[in-house]
Order: structure tokens, then C-alpha cells, then sequence
């Protein structure tokens, strides 16, 4: 049977494997935008990269009010809701380190300096979502 999921559960399935976030953000005329990210769980925040001159970076430059989605779609599917505001970073050590954490989750260790050097440059923003709020259900299909 479908429940809610605790804090420490909520945490433990974000934090799972190679999951990708789908970010929601808000565009100027207030119609809204989703696109997928790689992340990391780090605190009370999420953080990814992106853009500066994406869509998502653009949209969180003008409004940080974002909404992440992440979903376990095998059975007995599980997902959970972030919400929060964005911070956005330009600082270079930062882009480094946080792209280079984020890709060892997604592509291993071995190949990780390699993308963090790809993603950790000019051009491009962490974003670090405070988390405000999360709805987490799972076991849907119990």
C-alpha cells in the first residue's frame, strides 16, 4: 500500500543510484519549463549544473522558484517532489568540484575528472536548490 515517505526515506531513494532529476522552472511569461538533470543531494539542498545561457539558467536567474521530480518507474514505483529556491554559482572552484561530484555519481569515478573538467567551466552555473518542501510516496502499487 502507498505511503509517505519519512525524511530518512526520502533522502535514501533521492541519493539511490543514477536517477535523474526532471527540473521544473519558470519561464517570463510564467509558463513552465522541465528539463532533465544529473544532481546530488547535499544537505538541505539539491545541486546540479547547468547553462548560464540555457533555458533552465536563464529562467533561475530571472526567478528561483524550482521544482525537481525524481521517480522510480519500476514496480512499486516511488517518487518524490522537491521544491525549493535556486542559488546560482559562477565561481570556477565550485563549477569544478560540484560537476566532477556530480558526474562520479552518473559515470563512475574513472571518467569523472573528465567530465567534471567538460562541465566545470565558463559559461556554466551550480545550482544549489534549497529545499523547502518534499512530497515522497512509494510502494504506489502495493
Amino acid at each position: 500500500m502507498a505511503h509517505h515517505m519519512t525524511e530518512e526515506e526520502w533522502r535514501a531513494f533521492l541519493s539511490e543510484g543514477t536517477r535523474t532529476a526532471k527540473v521544473s522552472t519558470v519561464r517570463a511569461d510564467g509558463s513552465p519549463h522541465i528539463a532533465p538533470v544529473w544532481f546530488l543531494l547535499d544537505g538541505d539542498s539539491l545541486v546540479f549544473n547547468t547553462g548560464k545561457k540555457s533555458v533552465k539558467g536563464r529562467n533561475l536567474a530571472r526567478d528561483g522558484r524550482v521544482s525537481l521530480c525524481v521517480d522510480d518507474d519500476r514496480p512499486p514505483y516511488a517518487f518524490a517532489v522537491v521544491q525549493g529556491h535556486a542559488e546560482l554559482s559562477e565561481d570556477p572552484e565550485e563549477l569544478l568540484r560540484w560537476a566532477t561530484r556530480i558526474a562520479g555519481r552518473y559515470v563512475g569515478a574513472e571518467a569523472a575528472e573528465e567530465f567534471g573538467r567538460r562541465n566545470g567551466v565558463p559559461g556554466e552555473l551550480v545550482v544549489r536548490v534549497r529545499i523547502d518542501k518534499v512530497i515522497a510516496l512509494a510502494d504506489m502499487a502495493d
